[in-house]
């Protein structure tokens, strides 16, 4: 019993928190009909201002929701227009609504996986990086990076015309630099490489 009150206790501090977020957000309240007494749509919309392109695991898990429950407020928040979602492969991401443009979506989907996030952060710091060079600083090999190379071409995100080239570059290091907190264990080092990228973007 002890426990189950322990992660009760857990799970409203996390809402809690991410409410408060929520709260502030000009979306909140807006035509929520079927708002409950729950910490949750305020938490949702406040974790994904945070940490938008989440997707639908990742939210549940990180705000401790039931998937039921999960589903339930992000629907409704869909419903009510504070939350729009895209499919991306096997994921459901979810975003504030009508606060990214579709590339933006979709460079953010990228975003929130490691290896491709890793491409696009070596070839922002060096635009003249092979697969190889971005092999041995992931430390993955190439067959993997030009695995995941290919669906950033196929995505839009990079062209493989003439070597690596990300596609609207500016855009990419905005989002990246914006939300460097919310990318997890490598959130420090994308942003202490944020002087380097803006170079980078200055450059082109």
């Amino acid at each position: 019993m002890a426990r189950e009150e322990g992660v009760d206790q857990s799970k409203r501090a996390t809402l809690r928190r991410f409410a408060a977020l929520g709260a502030a957000s000009p979306l909140v309240g807006v035509g929520l009909a079927s708002a409950s007494d729950s910490d949750a749509p305020d938490a949702l919309t406040g974790y994904l201002a945070a940490t938008p392109g989440a997707h639908f695991s990742k939210i549940r898990d990180d705000l401790q929701l039931g998937t039921g429950e999960a589903q339930h407020h992000l629907r409704n928040l869909e419903d009510d227009g504070v939350l729009e979602s895209r499919k991306d492969g096997d994921y459901r991401r979810y975003f504030p609504a009508a606060q990214f443009s579709e590339f933006e979506q979709v460079v953010l989907g990228q975003l929130r996986r490691q290896t491709p996030r890793g491409i696009l952060a070596a070839l922002l710091e060096d635009p003249d990086a092979t697969s190889g060079d971005i092999a041995a600083q992931l430390d993955v090999s190439r067959p993997t990076v030009s695995k995941h190379a290919a669906r950033l071409d196929e995505a839009g995100v990079l062209s493989r015309e003439d070597g690596y080239t990300v596609t609207e570059p500016e855009t990419v290091l905005l989002l990246l630099v914006r939300y460097a907190d919310s990318f997890g264990e490598d959130a420090a080092r994308l942003a202490s490489m944020a002087p380097s990228l803006l170079e980078y973007s200055v450059r082109q």
